[in-house]
């Protein structure tokens, strides 16, 4: 009796093999598509080459470890990480994933576009290094609009693409009373002569072994509050190549993210510089710099887990037959398959609008307008995209059936490591609740509304597009409304934020579509079906409850 062995499923290029990206980057780069295509066909090749896959399944069996003491009993918080682990990095370094952002040519204010598309494509084959880099991103722009020149020049290496001069950098804001709630931050910062230093503990630390990290801290003597709070950076090592004063408590032993280190931070007296005046009361306001930026670099860790996960799930339908026929066949699984491409569809679209309006804002381009849509838009791509990310890679992996549940076929960790992106930076609730702040300070809500209906006017009239046109134009109607009726009572409005943070996000994404397609025409076939698949399954979700939240739920 013959054995009968399945071919394993071989992903095509990562560029290559997206349509959606393709078409959405013709959209919004014109003229400048050619010169990105030559990049990021480079990066797509290698993403999903059988080298890089295998070094992805090293990194994530070979988790970081922590040896507190040395053989002799001294006290060194040595933290180790796999070498695949630091080789996916270093590629991506290499390769722009931060340094594309802030290069002014060839793209100019498009680059933040490109720099998103580079991170979709190298994110899912980077082992989480793409943690590091979000945040080191953050860290740099965050040193170029608020801190001095040693800050500049620290910034340049957090930009740089040579592996060899380059920093990645932390940030450290997590502790057991704040968590999002900042204003409980309760480490302290001491002028010692000339000298700051930091005491307290950090409960949540990603990428224990960056060279830096920004953090908030309190000037003793400061208030209470968000206002006394004052932004530092600070680094692993000091000047003359000794250990800062920061003690790793312990290692997380987390659902995911296995490959990159958190740790638990004790800093006892540990040298910081502050970032711009530390008493001026904005230390919040200067790390928001940091939120919107890693805000962003999730949502595309997010749309690159849906691309990735559909990948997969595509390739393993092409190579299985069961009952006569290819598994890609069969109507119910094109179904599944189909829905997975509109998720992706959709993530992509809030992703790269978010970034094509940080790239203007950058560069002094943006309009008031588009400042006030930014506001908005950011913390609803975040939670929408994490939110389809994590029910979208686990429809891929049931998609391979029992092969995919095996931790040798990498979907348990595609599972394991979108579940953190609905956590990190700010869960549904408490970005659902910030976009009701937007609304409230910028008009943001109403900016978001506003270019809805601008892009569906864009593609009424096209054929094929009444359909998702007409849906986008009832959804900003009941999403307006639904923000109205619970207006004058704040606990009601705060009970119907995740509706309509929600709502905003499918409605947008659908009309981001409609008028993509209709630029490009009949190019964009996929892209027209995908805004008319989002209307169908309806744009504005559940209504909220209608009257006070039951207790015997």
């Amino acid at each position: 009796m013959d054995l009968f062995l399945q071919d394993p499923p071989c992903l095509p290029s990562a560029w290559e093999g997206d349509r959606a990206l393709k078409d959405a980057l013709r959209f919004y780069l014109g003229d400048h598509f050619a010169a990105a295509e030559v990049i990021l066909d480079e990066l797509g090749r290698w993403a999903t080459g059988p080298e890089t896959l295998r070094m992805v399944m090293r990194a994530e069996n070979e988790p970081a470890t922590l040896m507190q003491y040395d053989a002799w009993g001294h006290r060194v918080d040595e933290v180790a990480v796999s070498d695949a682990y630091t080789e996916l990095g270093k590629f991506g370094v290499e390769h722009g994933v931060v340094a594309l952002a802030y290069e002014p040519e060839p793209f100019g204010d498009l680059a933040r576009v490109v720099w998103a598309a580079a991170i979709y494509l190298w994110g899912p084959s980077s082992a989480l290094y793409s943690c590091p880099i979000a945040m080191t991103d953050a860290a740099a722009r965050t040193l170029f609009e608020h801190g001095d020149a040693t800050d500049t020049e620290i910034a340049q290496r957090l930009i740089s693409r040579d592996p060899g001069f380059a920093w990645t950098s932390g940030q450290w804001m997590t502790e057991t009373a704040g968590g999002s709630d900042v204003a409980r931050t309760s480490t302290v910062a001491r002028l010692q002569g000339d000298e700051w230093r930091l005491y307290g503990t950090k409960w949540f630390t990603s990428a224990t072994t960056s060279e830096m990290a920004l953090t908030l801290a309190r000037p003793e003597g400061a208030p209470d509050g968000s206002r006394g709070l004052g932004l530092f950076r600070v680094h692993r090592m000091l000047d003359d190549g000794t250990p800062n004063a920061i003690l790793v408590r312990r290692l997380k032993d987390k659902l995911g993210t296995r490959s990159m280190p958190t740790a638990e931070l004790e800093l006892e007296g540990a040298l910081a510089h502050p970032v711009g005046d530390p008493l001026d009361g904005r230390g919040v306001a200067k790390i928001s710099t940091m939120l919107n930026i890693t805000r962003l670099h999730n949502a595309l860790a997010s749309a690159g887990a849906l691309a990735r996960g559909h990948a997969w799930a595509s390739s393993f339908a092409e190579s299985r037959e069961v009952f006569g026929r290819k598994l890609a066949a069969q109507p119910a699984h094109r179904v599944t398959l189909a829905e997975l491409a509109v998720d992706k569809a959709a993530a992509l679209a809030l992703s790269l609008r978010c970034a094509h309006l940080m790239g203007r804002m950058e560069h002094g381009s943006a309009t008031a307008e588009e400042v006030a849509l930014f506001r908005g838009l950011t913390p609803v791509t975040k939670l929408s995209t994490a939110r389809w990310a994590v029910a979208g890679a686990a429809e891929a992996m049931e998609a391979l059936g029992g092969v995919g549940y095996c931790e040798d076929s990498g979907m348990p960790a595609l599972v394991r490591n979108a579940h953190v992106l609905p956590i990190w930076e700010g869960t549904t609730n408490v970005l659902s609740l910030d976009l009701l702040r937007a609304a409230q300070r910028s008009d943001s809500f109403t900016a978001l509304l506003t270019d809805c209906e601008r892009a569906a006017a864009v593609a009424a009239g096209t054929a094929g597009m009444e359909q998702p046109v007409a849906a986008v134009r009832a959804s900003v109607d009941e999403l307006k409304k639904r923000f109205e009726d619970a207006a004058s009572d704040l606990d009601r409005l705060q009970a119907t934020a995740r509706s309509i943070a929600m709502g905003a996000a499918t409605t947008y994404a659908c009309a981001l579509l409609c008028e993509q397609s209709t630029a490009l025409g009949t190019e964009g076939a996929p892209t027209a079906a995908a805004a008319r698949r989002l209307a169908e399954r309806g744009l504005t979700g559940p209504a909220p409850f209608a009257s006070d939240i039951p207790n015997d739920l």
